[in-house]
């Protein structure tokens, strides 16, 4: 069987359409599968749109959480709670075609483990957007060690990656590039981002820095290796600002006041703030890990209320 884990926050407009498409696609290509919506605390009718697809539609199944968590929370408790041999996670906006579902699973009969969904294309985005997807993605595939460029959370994963990915421990987890990482026998299947069929998106420019930087000091420690190489640079700079006073003072030209000293070190102390900072997030990523609370907490699901 297949699973099909679809994260849902506030898509109450696009539930029942995707519900349907995605049940009619795998019907008709003769696939048993299951349709499992998890609906990250949703402050709309999402959850009641759920519940009723679920009373419709045979396949579709739901997970509501007590409270919002996050995607990347929503994708983990859809394949912890999928049932199938097989498991594909899919946008609920239809952004990712669903007729790829199809394409994925043959690949995976043919004895593919997990079946990359990858971007011809990003749609239509702002040029800054553009710019900082292609910042983020060079800092990822630099720490995982393969192009990520086009990589998105639309993939199939064999049940071996998925018993894999739901027993690592942790709290920060970038699904992304964890199913990449894991490895096993992969390929690739290109697709196009479509436009959204209803609703708008749920990011934001504040949302996307947030998931970029918790993503990044999650998976790598990149940053913490920025702030060394600054404080060579620093040491550098301050190097030759130092050889520069020496020679001043031993021709007897030196410089009357503090200037150059107060220049140094407002910027040594810049550079010292800036690595204090990346250095005490890292210290609160330890610290949630610490904790061990849990990634989400499920309050009921379709089958308890039926």
């Amino acid at each position: 069987m297949l699973s099909v884990v679809i994260p849902a926050y506030n898509e109450e407009e696009i539930i029942p359409k995707t519900a349907k498409t995605i049940d009619t696609i795998l019907n008709d290509a003769g696939i048993d599968h299951e349709l499992l919506f998890i609906n990250d605390g949703s402050k709309d009718k999402t959850w009641e749109r759920i519940k009723e697809q679920a009373s419709l539609i045979p396949s579709v199944k739901g997970v509501c959480f007590s409270r919002n968590f996050g995607k990347e929370s929503a994708v983990f408790a859809g394949i912890a709670e999928a049932k199938g041999d097989c498991c594909v996670v899919i946008d609920c906006d239809l952004q990712h075609p669903p007729e790829k579902i199809v394409e994925m699973y043959r690949l995976w009969e043919q004895g593919y483990e997990i079946v990359e969904g990858v971007k011809t294309s990003r749609g239509r985005e702002s040029g800054m957007h553009k710019f900082a997807a292609k910042t983020f993605y060079s800092i990822m595939s630099e720490a995982v060690g393969f192009d990520m460029s086009r990589a998105s959370d639309f993939k199939l994963l064999d049940r071996k990656a998925i018993n894999v990915l739901i027993n690592m421990n942790e709290k920060n987890a970038f699904f992304r590039a964890l199913s990449s990482w894991v490895g096993f026998k992969q390929t690739e299947v290109e697709y196009e981002v479509r436009e959204r069929e209803a609703g708008t998106s749920k990011w934001s420019t504040k949302s996307l820095i947030k998931y970029a930087v918790t993503n990044i000091t999650s998976f790598t420690s990149a940053p913490m290796q920025i702030v060394t190489i600054m404080g060579m640079f620093v040491f550098v700079f301050g190097l030759l600002v130092s050889i520069e006073a020496l020679v001043q003072y031993f021709r007897g030209t030196a410089r009357e006041g503090f200037t150059t000293v107060i220049i140094l070190q407002c910027f040594t102390c810049s550079v010292i703030m800036m690595g204090l900072g990346v250095i005490g997030f890292y210290i609160s990523k330890i610290y949630d890990e610490v904790k061990g609370r849990p990634r989400y907490i499920i309050d009921k699901t379709t089958d308890e209320d039926n």
